[in-house]
């Protein structure tokens, strides 16, 4: 793939990135519901909602994938977001959330070895400006609340986990994207055995409730389709640095919604993280 074109799909990937800036907060919203219990209620909602969607255009059979298939997309859907939940619900939000944000640096350095695209200087910079962005929140937290650090070795590998499942992704071109639908069933059934296994069911509130059914309306459900036609025939490259903005606005929204506070260390943290990802953005 020559430059950075905004393609189609490419595009279609961007439209994921504006929907999950409302992840964190509607997380948060849904607090505090266990991580497992909000995972499974999220992508039951998501999961319905887009297998209604693909049964009504007559794509079912397109559900019927190997097993490699569904261990990639139940496996990464579930992992991302009960480690992603449960980071913002054991540390400080604003601060897991940023942390969290190492995913889009990580698929762009995974863009090389694994799929055998070109990074270049510019590339490298913006990913070395989005890591010290994460690296002065990191070393800015010995203010934290004692016993957050669970909660940002989650964020930490939620970051991993959803990296590796986006990259991967281009390796499975052939599983149609009506196939998140099922991915989506089968994470809500893991996420809830797991709830079964580790937590204890909390009655959700009636905003508990607005919140499970926006987040598997939109950041846990039509985003993962759109996600999947960027990352398959779109540029992950592009799409990992524009995914910088992303930190940002749901940063913006905590803020906004009282959840955090934007000192100075979060404000540079910010501007590291997003200048980043806007100078690979321009590379090609």
């Amino acid at each position: 793939m020559k430059g950075t074109a905004l393609t189609g799909a490419t595009l279609t990937g961007i439209g994921a990135i504006a929907v999950w800036a409302f992840l964190a907060l509607l997380g948060r919203w849904a607090a505090p519901l266990p991580p497992l219990q909000v995972t499974a209620l999220a992508f039951a909602v998501g999961g319905t909602l887009g297998f209604g969607i693909v049964a009504a255009r007559g794509g079912l059979e397109r559900l019927r994938q190997p097993p490699l298939a569904w261990a990639h997309g139940v496996g990464g859907l579930f992992g991302y977001h009960a480690l992603y939940f449960a980071a913002i619900t054991w540390a400080p939000p604003v601060t897991a959330n940023l942390l969290n944000y190492l995913w889009p640096l990580l698929i762009v350095l995974l863009s090389a070895p694994v799929l055998g695209m070109r990074l270049g200087p510019r590339r490298l910079a913006g990913t070395a400006l989005g890591f010290a962005g994460c690296a002065v929140l990191i070393g800015g937290g010995a203010d934290l609340p004692t016993g957050s650090a669970l909660g940002l070795v989650c964020a930490l590998a939620a970051a991993l986990v959803w990296a590796t499942y986006s990259v991967a992704s281009r390796r499975m071109a052939a599983v149609p994207t009506e196939a998140v639908a099922g991915f989506c069933l089968g994470a809500a059934v893991l996420a809830g055995l797991a709830h079964l296994g580790f937590e204890t069911w909390m009655q959700p509130g009636p905003g508990q409730w607005l919140a499970v059914l926006l987040l598997g309306m939109g950041p846990v459900g039509a985003a993962f389709f759109l996600w999947d036609v960027g990352m398959k025939r779109g540029d992950p490259r592009l799409l990992g640095t524009l995914a910088y903005a992303t930190p940002v606005a749901s940063t913006v929204l905590l803020v906004v919604a009282g959840e955090g506070v934007l000192d100075a260390r979060v404000g540079i943290a910010t501007a590291l993280v997003a200048g980043g990802g806007m100078l690979a953005a321009t590379a090609r």
